[in-house]
């Protein structure tokens, strides 16, 4: 069997425990390590860069919900007459957007989404390429004109 030892000997006199002891260092306050500053304001910016990038996703989703939408109502003629025309209704929606500021500090806001921009452009461009048409027409009659005049006016001065 093993002896317990007497432990009594090792005892700290109780006198020593009441005399204050010297401290020869301080305990350094908690301060921020700057590699941990940068790791943060990189989470900080990919989360940024992170919502900006879900909401254009989210964006381009509701964009083509209303292309489903409108070929739904062009496709599918025979389904009731009320609820193609009732399909989907469109109110003014926004998408979060994370901005920085010139402080580099960020504000979380709201951009809106144009649910009509594709149209207003189609119509945009539709007129401009019927612009051009005319002048392209304009500009053929008027050459054409110029040439039926020549040849008119060459055969008058042959004397035909």
């Amino acid at each position: 069997m093993k002896k317990i030892q007497d432990n009594y000997k090792n005892l700290i006199s109780l006198k020593s425990l009441l005399q204050p002891a010297t401290v020869t260092t301080a305990i350094v306050p908690l301060q921020p390590q700057q590699e941990k500053i940068i790791s943060d304001w990189e989470r900080l910016v990919a989360q940024t860069e992170r919502i900006n990038q879900m909401a254009k996703e989210l964006e381009g989703a509701i964009l083509e919900l209303k292309t489903i939408a409108s070929t739904f109502k062009t496709q599918h003629p025979l389904v009731r007459e009320e609820l193609c025309n009732n399909i989907c209704q469109y109110f003014v929606v926004g998408v979060p957007c994370v901005k920085q500021k010139p402080d580099e500090s960020f504000i979380l806001t709201m951009r809106k989404v144009d649910l009509f921009r594709a149209e207003r452009e189609a119509g945009l461009l539709a007129h401009q390429l019927r612009q051009q048409t005319k002048k392209r027409l304009a500009s053929q009659q008027h050459r054409k004109n110029k040439v039926g005049l020549r040849l008119t006016q060459g055969a008058d001065s042959k004397g035909y």
